[in-house]
C-alpha cells in the first residue's frame, strides 16, 4: 500500500452516533466499559458531531473525563443545515469544544455535503474558519464528510486543497450504487491524494445481517466470522484509508469488532472474490464476470492474456486496489499483448461463453491500467 497521511492510525474508528441506550438516555455505564475496552486493543479514533443528540457530552463523560488527552483522538462537526447564520454555524465549533470538554479537536470536519448545501458553506466562510481554528491550534487535522457525485468531490478537492482527509460512505454493497457512488468517490479522493475516513460500512446495520445466500457464502469460507466482519474488512483492505468507523451500540457489537480488528488482516485474493461474488448476488457488482476459462485467448493476433487483464481489472473495480491493480497489470502483460493492443477483430468475443463485449472491456481495462503507467 502507499504512504499517505493517517497510515499509523488503527483502521478502526468509534462511530459516536448510534450509541448504547438505557430507557430513553445514553447508557453512560456501557458506554465506558466499551471506550475502555477500545482503548485497550490500541485503538484512538472517536467520531462525534454537533448533531449527534447527546453525542458530544457522552464522549465528555465516557472518554474525556476519564482518560488521558493523549490517549485517544477525537473528531467533531460543523453542520450548515442547523445553521440559520454565519454567527451561529460558528458557535457550534465553540459548543462542540464546551459539550467534550477536550480542549482541540484532532479532526474537525464540515458535515454532509451535498449538492443542495455546500454552496452554502461558502457563503458562510466556513472554510476559513476551520481553516483559522487549526492556525490557533484547536483543530490539528480539517476534512469533511461528503454525501454526494464524483464531479461534486472532484471540484471541492480542486477548490479546497488545504483538506487533510474527506469522510466517505463505502461498502461493499454500495460500491456501484449510482446514488451512493462508493467507487468513483473513493477513486476521486486517492486521485487527490486525499486520506479516506470510511463511514456506514456496515450500511446502517443491514449488512450484519444480509440476504440468505450472502450469508451462507460468507459462513462456507469462514463459519466463525460476523458477517459485520466481511464488510468492516472489506473498508479497511482499501489503500488510502484513515480509520474505519463503526457505530457500536453495545459491548457486544464492540467484542466482535475488536475480535477481528485487534489484529487486522487485510482480505485476501480469495476472500476478495467472495466479496466480489456478494456484490453480483446484490446486483451491485461493477466487476467483470469473466470465469477465465481462456476460451478466447487461443487465436488471438496480439497475444492479449484476456483472463489476467480482466482479473487484475476487477481487483480495482471490486475491490478499490489501484497500486496494487497496476503492479499486477504490468507483471500479467510482461511479453505479451497490451489491453490497448486490441483490435476489434472480434475472435474473443465469437469464442465467449459468457458473451462478453470483450473488446469494450479491454477498452476499458487500457483507459484505466495503462493510464497509471
Amino acid at each position: 500500500m502507499s504512504d499517505y497521511f493517517g497510515k499509523e492510525v488503527p483502521k478502526l474508528g468509534f462511530g459516536l452516533m448510534r450509541l448504547p441506550k438505557k430507557g430513553l438516555s445514553i447508557d453512560i455505564r456501557q458506554m465506558e466499559q466499551m471506550v475502555d475496552a477500545f482503548l485497550e486493543a490500541g485503538f484512538t479514533y472517536f467520531d462525534t458531531a454537533y448533531v449527534y443528540p447527546g453525542s458530544e457530552a457522552a464522549a465528555k463523560k465516557a472518554l474525556v473525563d476519564r482518560h488521558p488527552r493523549e490517549a485517544y483522538t477525537l473528531a467533531s462537526k460543523l453542520n450548515v443545515m442547523v445553521a440559520p447564520t454565519q454567527k451561529a454555524a460558528k458557535k457550534q465549533f465553540q459548543t462542540s469544544l464546551e459539550r467534550t470538554g477536550a480542549g482541540y479537536f484532532d479532526y474537525y470536519l464540515l458535515h454532509a455535503l451535498m449538492d443542495n448545501n455546500y454552496a452554502r458553506y461558502d457563503k458562510l466562510n466556513l472554510w476559513d474558519f476551520v481553516k483559522e481554528q487549526k492556525e490557533k491550534g484547536l483543530i490539528k487535522h480539517v476534512g469533511f464528510s461528503f454525501h454526494a457525485g464524483p464531479q461534486l468531490l472532484e471540484k471541492l478537492l480542486q477548490e479546497h486543497p488545504e483538506v487533510d482527509f474527506v469522510q466517505l460512505q463505502i461498502n461493499y454493497a454500495d460500491w456501484e450504487k449510482p446514488s451512493v457512488a462508493s467507487r468513483a468517490n473513493y477513486e476521486v479522493a486517492r486521485k487527490y491524494g486525499k486520506s479516506i475516513v470510511i463511514m456506514e460500512p456496515v450500511k446502517g446495520g443491514t449488512l450484519a445481517n444480509p440476504p440468505a445466500d450472502i450469508q451462507k457464502l460468507f459462513k462456507d469460507y469462514h463459519p466463525e466470522m460476523s458477517y459485520a466482519s466481511w464488510a468492516i474488512r472489506f473498508a479497511a483492505s482499501l489503500d488510502g484509508i484513515l480509520t474505519v468507523l463503526s457505530g457500536m451500540s453495545d459491548t457486544q457489537q464492540m467484542a466482535d469488532n475488536l475480535s477481528y480488528m485487534k489484529d487486522f488482516k487485510p482480505l485476501n485474493e480469495e476472500e476478495q472474490k467472495i466479496v466480489q461474488e456478494a456484490q453480483r448476488i446484490l446486483g451491485k457488482s461493477g466487476t467483470i464476470p469473466c470465469t477465465a476459462c481462456r476460451y478466447c485467448v487461443e487465436g488471438c493476433p496480439k497475444k492479449i492474456p484476456i483472463p489476467e487483464i480482466f482479473s487484475v481489472m476487477n481487483k480495482r473495480l471490486g475491490n478499490g486496489q489501484i497500486s496494487e491493480a497496476s503492479e499486477d497489470y504490468a507483471k500479467a502483460v510482461e511479453g505479451m499483448g497490451k489491453a490497448s493492443d486490441c483490435i476489434g477483430c472480434g475472435q474473443c468475443e465469437r469464442a465467449c461463453p459468457q458473451h462478453l463485449e470483450i473488446p469494450k472491456h479491454l477498452k476499458e481495462c487500457a483507459d484505466a491500467l495503462e493510464a497509471d503507467e
